[in-house]
């Protein structure tokens, strides 16, 4: 079989095994088959890199190659092969290891840093600054807001797992930080790739270190916000079974149901999204209390939206926004700010042409923006559309 016939799949996954055989020989000092192994791994990520170049795990490949070969080179040096953790597995080495454990052991609560595959710098957006979502924002409000400034008024705690599930490009991820913004809190953004990819070597720990620093957070009297993207990919139903996944989702699990504790009332939240909520996995579905439709924007919205993007340019007399929302049904937050964006490109394009004197581009017209319309269809087809209202009737949970 020629390289160029190997599925993605299929790479990936004997990358998987080969990784997961060299740690098991690393732990057990059986030095040459962990040699045999660590190299064999690395490999198949070198070929997934060139063949798919546009993988989103692209940049994590390359992250385990390098550790892989490095700790073939260690091996081969004869060096003392590095220390079990406590449940007697050998972990490839952390690049930040001081600063991850000042995360789970620290001394100072309030000076700890985040593990280091955790982004921490949230959007600065308020739930006004979002363009509809109405009801979407008062099941927040309900969920996370109220039981932060009155947390005397529910005797019988409140959800701490939400949802975020509708087609791409409609403000889950800046719903979510709004959230942060509004109560104040810390916003834990955690792409779900980043944490599988773990499943390397490492990926039960880094769950482990997530929320044990949310709580001690939290502890501070910090709400914590942790906010996990394509979480599908996390705790979806085609994930298969082997090996370190099925420890990453069970600790996930532990931990979930670990925040629900009523004797704890220190207020830490997951608010996972996602844009395939039928690959979730039922027990999953279960630990988020609330589950929230983050529906294409209505015809008023798109105004809105509209008017968010086009108030910094200059539009011509003759731009109707009213009948720019009502040709642009179907259409998601981030499609029409790519409309925006491309037909303000034309005016850009045509001042860069000419070059006639003049010192800035032209007004927006509304035939620039019919133009590019004609041109750009919504990113989100009626099939899916359907798809999203027939699993939001079986799990609707406002």
């Amino acid at each position: 079989m020629g390289c160029k016939e190997l599925s993605e799949a299929y790479i990936v996954e004997h990358a998987k095994r080969y990784a997961l055989a060299a740690v098991e020989n690393d732990s057990k000092k059986n030095y040459d088959a962990a040699i045999r192994n660590y190299e064999a791994a690395a490999t198949l990520l070198e070929r997934a890199v060139k063949l798919y170049p546009d993988h989103p795990l692209r940049d994590t490949f390359i992250l385990y190659i390098r550790k892989y070969r490095n700790r073939v080179t260690a091996l081969k040096k004869m060096m003392i092969p590095q220390g079990a953790s406590r449940d007697g597995e050998i972990y490839v080495e952390d690049d930040e290891p001081e600063e991850e454990q000042e995360a789970l052991d620290p001394v100072n609560p309030e000076k700890i840093k985040p593990p280091a595959f955790v982004q921490t710098e949230k959007p600065n957006v308020t739930f006004d600054e979002i363009a509809g979502l109405e009801d979407a924002k008062q099941a927040i409000k309900e969920a996370i807001i109220f039981p932060i400034e009155r947390p005397d008024l529910f005797p019988l705690g409140w959800p701490r797992g939400i949802l975020l599930f509708g087609p791409p490009g409609n403000g889950k991820t800046m719903l979510a930080a709004a959230i942060a913004n509004e109560v104040d809190g810390e916003f834990l953004y955690v792409d779900a790739a980043s944490i599988m990819s773990k499943w390397l070597g490492e990926g039960e720990k880094n769950v482990k270190r997530l929320f044990k620093y949310a709580r001690t957070k939290a502890e501070t009297g910090i709400p914590v916000i942790i906010f996990i993207d394509e979480i599908d990919a996390l705790l979806g139903v085609n994930i298969s079974e082997v090996g370190g996944e099925v420890r990453v989702r069970n600790q996930f699990l532990k931990e979930m149901d670990g925040l629900q504790d009523k004797d704890k009332d220190y207020h830490v939240y997951v608010i996972g999204a996602t844009n395939k909520p039928w690959k979730l996995d039922e027990p999953f579905i279960r630990r988020f209390q609330k589950r929230i439709f983050i529906p294409l924007p209505g015809k008023e919205t798109r105004k809105k939206i509209l008017e968010l993007y086009t108030c910094k340019l200059d539009l011509d007399s003759n731009v109707n926004l009213d009948i720019l929302a009502e040709i642009m049904e179907g259409y998601s937050g981030s499609d029409i700010k790519d409309v925006v964006q491309a037909a303000y490109m034309v005016t850009v394009r045509e001042f860069f042409e000419n070059k006639g004197g003049e010192e800035k581009p032209r007004p927006l017209s509304m035939k620039d923006f019919e133009l590019v319309i004609s041109k750009r269809k919504p990113s989100v087809n009626r099939k899916m559309l359907e798809m999203y209202d027939k699993w939001f009737e079986e799990y609707k949970a406002l």
